[in-house]
């Protein structure tokens, strides 16, 4: 044999035994694997099949999150994994065997707090460590549960009850608990969701602090894409039901510790960011596309609280000839004063906000919790008094409340026991008494429509989802033709799938009016988004605009279009970096 003829043999062997270690390393056994999972509920006509043929293989020590919208099976997944319900079909192994029941190598978080409110901070974590490791002593006990309150830094509220705590702390509660059992795999199903912006930001870097230091294996359920590529190895989409299956898998090949503010740069972060949202919603646009009905016209009807309505006039909507009208909207030197608890001084919560607005301008106002947001948009609905200075609205003093403005909450204040349809035609009613009752009701239905409940219009509001009550609210607000939109936090309770459509939808209408707009958020990329300047206020108390941001994007907008824009991040980086400031002013 020549020796050219050994080498070509001895690489085909080597080649060969590298193909046989990769086949070994494949066919090596998941931590957690799941072939052909399918689940339902309910019997017969009933029967809702929720998830199907779900595939899933994670290594150990692998962080991935499964992002989806609301009602595509998201929970339901991670309660098979639990082991707290079973599969109809199809196998759910970890390390080979099957999950048939709950076990405390799967550690659980789920949004809502689920903690005993009679016991301490101590005592929840502790009744977890009592439970599983009963062969230990006291003291060993005694100094795990420690350990895991402290590595989620309440150490100091180690003897607070539920009650006591925040939000974010109740859930870092949650979190130690889960954790302190030591599980194997840790599933966590949208435990941030609820918490503000800078509590959640905080929270993330725990839960990954732990994650590098403990290696556990994370499940993460979100519907926030920047928390999934921010966290994850990997980001696998869960298409809407029902029959709800797992998009493709996308892999984050950013280096860790990541840093929000350096991702704003990062070119593959950017990347990503479109691939993600644009599959997302690709998915959301069939699913609207599939449940919308006839668009149905809308009347030309004018309101009665415009300033030259007459009854006698043809019900023509009043031209928009004066949009851009400067000072349409003027906050002069506003102020709100509250008593302090032990009522022995006062506080100036809003300390001087100032700002004039043209007629049709949508104006967004950000800041962290606590800093006036919301106060500042109470005073304008007339809900709340105004301590020092005042509110113009077309040269009229805003004094009291009026159906001039239309308010939308974070929890749309509806009757239950209404139809979305009813609803929304008490406030059509009084604003349109001159329009006749066909005219009312296709104001109605056309808003309705428009926000995507046309298959819902006489569900009774107790049988909306929060997202569907939501949009009953929105609709409501632009049915009233109001001279002012005031929305604060509309989209705050939505997963961010729903989010995104609602602002597209939000967008949409706006066009068609052009009222005259402010959106109280804590979502940087909805205030770009939205507005034509987005208010940054500065920590309160004695909270005032810290700055103001021109956003010069071309209109009609879309989030697709928006992330393509060469300008995008560097207004992101703008609000990003001012409320990054904010927090350490704290």
């Amino acid at each position: 044999m020549t020796v050219a003829a050994a080498k070509i043999i001895d690489l085909a062997v080597h080649k060969q035994e590298s193909a046989v270690l990769k086949l070994a390393d494949i066919k090596q056994p998941a931590l957690l694997s799941l072939h052909k999972v399918c689940k339902s509920y309910g019997e017969g006509r009933d029967r809702a099949s929720i998830l199907k043929d779900i595939n899933l293989n994670i290594r150990e020590g692998e962080f991935i999150a499964i992002v989806g919208f609301s009602g595509s099976g998201k929970t339901t997944l991670v309660s098979l994994i639990a082991g707290l319900i079973q599969a109809d079909s199809g196998e759910l192994l970890k390390n080979g065997q099957p999950i048939s029941e709950p076990g405390p190598d799967r550690g659980v978080v789920f949004q809502n707090y689920s903690l005993m409110p009679w016991l301490t901070v101590y005592e929840n974590v502790a009744l977890a460590v009592d439970a599983i490791f009963k062969d230990w002593t006291p003291e060993q006990r005694r100094a795990h549960a420690q350990k895991y309150v402290n590595m989620v830094n309440l150490g100091r509220a180690m003897d607070k009850k539920p009650a006591e705590l925040s939000g974010g702390m109740r859930q870092r509660v949650n979190v130690a608990r889960a954790l302190a059992a030591n599980p194997d795999i840790l599933l966590l199903d949208e435990p941030l969701s609820a918490l503000d912006a800078l509590t959640r930001g905080n929270l993330q870097d725990e839960i990954l602090q732990i994650w590098e230091q403990d290696k556990k294996t994370v499940i993460l359920i979100t519907n926030d894409v920047d928390e999934a590529i921010y966290m994850a190895d990997r980001v696998i989409p869960l298409n809407p039901g029902p029959d709800a299956t797992f998009g493709p898998d996308f892999h984050v090949n950013l280096e860790r510790p990541r840093d929000r503010t350096a991702l704003n740069h990062n070119e593959e972060f950017k990347r990503l960011r479109a691939e993600i949202t644009r599959y997302l919603m690709n998915i959301g646009m069939q699913k609207a596309e599939a449940e919308e009905g006839d668009k149905i016209k809308l009347p030309d009807v004018r309101p009665n609280t415009s300033n030259d309505w007459k009854l006698d006039s043809s019900a023509l909507k009043p031209s928009q000839s004066d949009l851009g009208r400067p000072r349409y909207l003027e906050f002069s030197q506003l102020s709100k004063i509250y008593p302090t608890p032990d009522g022995n001084s006062t506080v100036k919560v809003v300390d001087g906000f100032d700002m004039k607005m043209k007629k049709g301008e949508f104006i967004s106002i950000i800041g962290h919790s606590g800093c006036g947001k919301s106060t500042v948009l109470s005073m304008t609905a007339g809900l709340n008094d105004i301590s020092e200075g005042g509110i113009i609205l077309d040269n009229r003093e805003i004094d009291s409340a009026g159906p001039d403005r239309g308010v939308v909450f974070q929890a749309p204040s509806l009757f239950p026991w209404l139809s979305a349809f009813d609803n929304v035609m008490l406030g059509v009613d009084k604003v349109y008494p001159h329009a006749s009752k066909s005219e009312r009701e296709d104001i109605v239905e056309y808003y309705l429509t428009r926000v995507g409940l046309a298959d819902s219009l006489y569900k009774k509001a107790a049988d909306l989802s929060n997202g569907m009550r939501q949009r009953v609210g929105i609709a409501r607000a632009f049915a009233l033709s109001p001279k002012l939109l005031l929305l604060d936090e509309p989209f705050g309770m939505l997963d961010s799938l729903t989010r995104w459509e609602l602002q597209e939808v939000l967008m949409e209408v706006w066009e068609r009016t052009h009222v005259t707009a402010i959106v109280v958020t804590h979502d940087v990329d909805e205030a770009i988004l939205l507005a034509d300047r987005v208010v940054m206020m500065t920590n309160g108390p004695h909270a005032k605009i810290g700055k103001i941001q021109e956003i010069d994007l071309p209109r009609p907008r879309s989030r697709k279009a928006l992330l393509e824009h060469p300008d995008y991040y560097k207004y992101r980086e703008s609000l990003l970096t001012f409320l990054s400031e904010c927090d350490h002013t704290h």
